[in-house]
């Protein structure tokens, strides 16, 4: 079992945790690759948040598919950001749990596809949790509801980036998310799928420390971790 520190950093703008991501990331392959490390010794983390009203666009993805102008852009105050995770555009706000997992995979034992198998996996189990079924979608990464139907919906969109097997960017599971922010794109490029969450599909608002909480404890046992928290 391995220790990994667990913060959650409440609301937070994504460029704050962005640049707090590539520290501890940077940090981490560095002293993996040096083992030289003048201050303390990096710590695989977890960070947990929620972001205000913003777009990301992976290396891969297309302006193509945000679907509205820059002065849309500032009058529903939402920041857009081309960033250097996988995958192409999402949404990110208020009642959606973002998690950003910072972990050595090779102290895990664990590939890239494993590693994301098994987000999605953490995923899955907690939608069990709340009596919601779901899985994965074959040529698509995230978590689906209704796989195989023409109502197939993605609850939880992933990108990741990995660097001498350290990770970051991660999950977004959307809880009592605002889905009218994912009218003004493509969601992760498609045309033809829809975007749900929890609370849409349980028609009530959900205590999101409950969700997160389950989360938790779900990742801990998929990635065999012992989490401690920040203090």
């Amino acid at each position: 079992m391995t220790h990994v520190l667990l913060k959650d950093l409440g609301l937070i703008d994504f460029d704050d945790a962005w640049k707090l991501q590539e520290k501890l990331f940077k940090d981490l392959i560095n002293y993996k690759t040096t083992k030289n490390f003048a201050e303390t010794i990096p710590q695989n983390q977890v960070l947990l948040c929620e972001h205000p009203n913003v777009y990301t666009i992976g290396k891969s993805g297309s302006e193509k598919n945000l679907l509205i102008n820059p002065l849309q852009l500032k009058q529903k105050n939402v920041k857009l950001y081309r960033i250097d995770r996988g995958g192409d555009i999402t949404y990110h706000g208020p009642g959606q749990i973002v998690g950003y997992p910072i972990l050595d995979l090779e102290m895990f034992g664990l590939g890239l596809k494993k590693y994301v198998h098994n987000l999605e996996e953490t995923i899955i189990r907690t939608l069990s949790a709340f009596d919601i079924g779901s899985g994965r979608l074959d040529g698509a990464t995230g978590v689906w509801i209704d796989v195989g139907t023409s109502k197939a919906r993605k609850i939880c969109a992933m990108g990741v980036r990995s660097s001498r097997y350290v990770t970051m960017h991660g999950f977004a599971l959307n809880v009592n998310t605002d889905l009218s922010f994912f009218n003004d794109i493509n969601p992760c490029g498609f045309v033809d799928k829809s975007v749900t969450s929890i609370s849409k599909e349980l028609g009530k608002v959900l205590d999101m420390s409950v969700v997160k909480n389950e989360l938790v404890g779900n990742m801990a046992a998929v990635f065999d971790i012992d989490f401690i928290s920040n203090p």
